[in-house]
């Protein structure tokens, strides 16, 4: 019974959702504050189970006293953040905040180098003509030209130093096709994501709910 109606539930809140491509409605309003009220308690369920519980309260309980005083500190910062919903004391929040942002900032930029950059300045050291124990490969060769043609042209358009005109220009013209094939791309992906989950849904009301297939 109940697993029926949770499929009931979840049908209804997936047609008030797609209410909204005929327009905004009242029933898609209270659809979407529910969602966001449920992935908001969710999160803070999340944060606690997997983040405070395990690396300050059970660590804190488990650890030598030095390693103690030193957790008080995350602690207290994370205490401070709560005056944020405290307007008088809400100006004291920004003190964590601004420690948690600058971290953010510093990992961010690490994990940049390491995780894109780098890799991606790995990728563009390839060989123009590809040969191999079975001779010369054309198809690799092509696709490396391409590659690194490419990443010249790229960069040439974001040179702003010198006017593009001649074949500085050329080059950033091209670079602007490139670029546009990189956005092309992506948002193809992002596209092909939205529409894969538009199916799961109509496959939910056809298959779970409707039980037409």
């Amino acid at each position: 019974m109940a697993q029926i109606i949770g499929t009931w539930f979840a049908a209804f809140l997936t047609l008030a959702i797609l209410s909204f491509l005929y327009k905004d409605n009242p029933i898609y309003k209270a659809a979407e504050h529910l969602y966001v009220g449920a992935s908001a308690a969710y999160a803070v369920i999340y944060v606690y189970f997997f983040d405070v519980k395990p690396l300050l309260l059970e660590r804190f309980a488990n650890s030598p006293v030095l390693e103690r005083w030193l957790l008080v500190i995350p602690g207290f910062m994370g205490l401070l953040m709560l005056t944020r919903f405290i307007p008088k004391y809400a100006y004291i929040s920004r003190i964590p905040i601004s420690f948690t942002v600058g971290m953010g900032a510093g990992l961010g930029i690490t994990a940049a180098f390491q995780g894109f950059l780098i890799p991606q300045l790995q990728s563009t050291l390839i060989p123009i003509v590809v040969w191999s124990t079975n001779g010369f490969q054309l198809m690799d060769t092509i696709n490396n030209i391409i590659m690194v043609v490419g990443v010249l042209c790229t960069l040439t358009y974001f040179y702003f130093s010198k006017p593009h005109t001649g074949i500085l220009g050329h080059s950033a013209k091209l670079g602007i096709v490139y670029i546009m094939v990189a956005f092309g791309a992506a948002f193809g992906y992002t596209f092909m994501a939205r529409v894969s989950l538009l199916i799961g849904r109509v496959y939910f009301l056809v298959h779970d709910w409707l039980a037409l297939v």
